[in-house]
């Protein structure tokens, strides 16, 4: 395998810069930079000299051997100062190097994944991470890291497989010590995966929008306040304001961050009749993207009931509190009651976070959904014991490999592995 490197860091000035080297040549490079190969995960600080031997750079060096680093092979870091020239010249040296070449995109992460060091979700949490605007979204995507759906799936993975084991036990050594009826555990194994899979699954949408961002719009009747509600909370002239009705005419977004949660603000074209064609393309597409939102915030006139029907936890406020003297109201151009409006946002947000589950992406949901589909054909077989029990064991096979498929991993060898173990059949 090829011996790959690259800068770990962002490009351009900095106090320091980090070139990362992995592959089986990453200790020679350095032994060539450095005159040494310094102890393994001991920063040591060398002076770094070109082949012609001219000083490059003093650095911090820190070498990894084969099986103890992130990608699992023998690996290097050179903290060097951040300097464009630097790195360049680094670079530029390591690429004379014999068997060292520079690292295609997302390649050290491959490696890792490629190596055991991550499962494939893993490897989607450090992605998000490194993606990461927010408290929420850190947090969330630092679970996914740190393994706790590869967790989940080895836990549902051991229970099928045992389930898989006592069927295939029945089937294929019946003359064996093997328990007679293993319905009973077998269905309690099974249920209580499909259980687990369906409150999973409940969750991904809300841990999506973690990871993407909620949207919130503000929907109301022209001249209502939304442009000018939607400043304060950006603090700038994110929207255009004026006292002529229909001046939004397309849905502007302001992103921002609530309660640590990634929020998109949509302000969207007032809500009425006209004959302006452009306003009315403006409110088709207001009416579309507040349908879509996940929260909506109705400013409403005194007395005065919103243009669409608000859904189940949307939130009604009457707007120019200032002019209509309005004790409960708010006003976005003196301040009162915005405050208490962002709480509402971001509590009626929170709350739905909460609901959040561990898996993020639609391709969890689906590699779920795959096994909780063939979990429930299985369940119907089972109660026809031997008669069905082939079929039911192969769904459980199917649901396995689904599951398999959330970490990157095809595996069926463990089920006879399970058999052994659990019943001594030395064949």
């Amino acid at each position: 395998m090829d011996t790959i490197f690259a800068l770990s860091t962002a490009p351009g000035k900095a106090g320091v810069a980090i070139v990362r080297v992995s592959g089986p040549s990453a200790h020679d490079a350095v032994r060539l930079l450095c005159g040494d190969v310094p102890a393994p995960r001991v920063a040591s600080l060398r002076v770094l000299k070109d082949r012609d031997g001219r000083q490059l750079d003093e650095a911090v060096v820190l070498t990894f051997e084969h099986g103890r680093s992130f990608t699992g092979e023998a690996s290097a870091e050179f903290h060097v100062h951040g300097s464009t020239a630097i790195t360049a010249a680094l670079l530029d040296e390591l690429g004379h190097v014999q068997g060292l070449r520079a690292a295609d995109p997302g390649e050290f992460t491959r490696r890792a994944l490629e190596n055991g060091q991550l499962d494939l979700a893993q490897v989607e949490g450090l992605a998000d991470l490194i993606d990461a605007e927010t408290e929420a979204q850190r947090r969330q995507a630092m679970r996914v890291l740190s393994g706790d759906l590869g967790r989940k799936a080895e836990g549902w993975r051991g229970k099928l497989i045992r389930a898989a084991a006592l069927l295939e036990a029945t089937i294929d050594f019946a003359d064996e010590e093997v328990p007679v009826d293993v319905a009973p555990e077998v269905t309690e194994l099974v249920t209580g995966v499909v259980s687990e899979l369906q409150t999973e699954i409940a969750g991904v949408g809300i841990s999506e929008r973690i990871r993407t961002g909620f949207e919130v719009a503000i929907v109301g009747a022209p001249n209502v306040g939304k442009s000018t509600l939607l400043n304060v909370l950006a603090g700038r002239e994110a929207a255009i304001t004026s006292e002529h009705a229909g001046t939004t005419r397309d849905v502007i977004e302001v992103r921002m961050d609530l309660g640590g949660l990634p929020v998109t603000l949509l302000d969207t074209a007032g809500l009425r009749k006209t004959d302006d064609a452009v306003e009315s393309i403006g409110i088709d597409r207001a009416r579309e993207r507040a349908a879509m939102a996940d929260l909506r915030v109705f400013l409403v006139e005194p007395d005065t009931s919103p243009e669409i029907a608000p859904s189940e936890g949307d939130i009604v406020v009457v707007t120019k509190a200032d002019l209509n003297h309005c004790e409960t109201g708010i006003s976005a151009k003196t301040g009162k009651g915005v405050a208490e409006l962002v709480e509402r946002i971001t509590s009626t947000l929170s709350a739905r976070a909460m609901t959040s589950s561990i898996a993020t992406r639609f391709r969890h949901k689906e590699a779920m959904a795959r096994g909780l589909a063939a979990l429930s054909s299985a369940i119907v077989l089972l109660p026809h014991g031997e008669d069905t029990a082939d079929v039911a064991s192969e769904e459980l096979r199917t649901a396995i490999r689904a599951l398999d498929s959330l970490v990157g991993r095809i595996d069926i060898e463990n089920v006879l592995d399970e058999i052994f173990a659990s019943f001594c059949i030395g064949k």
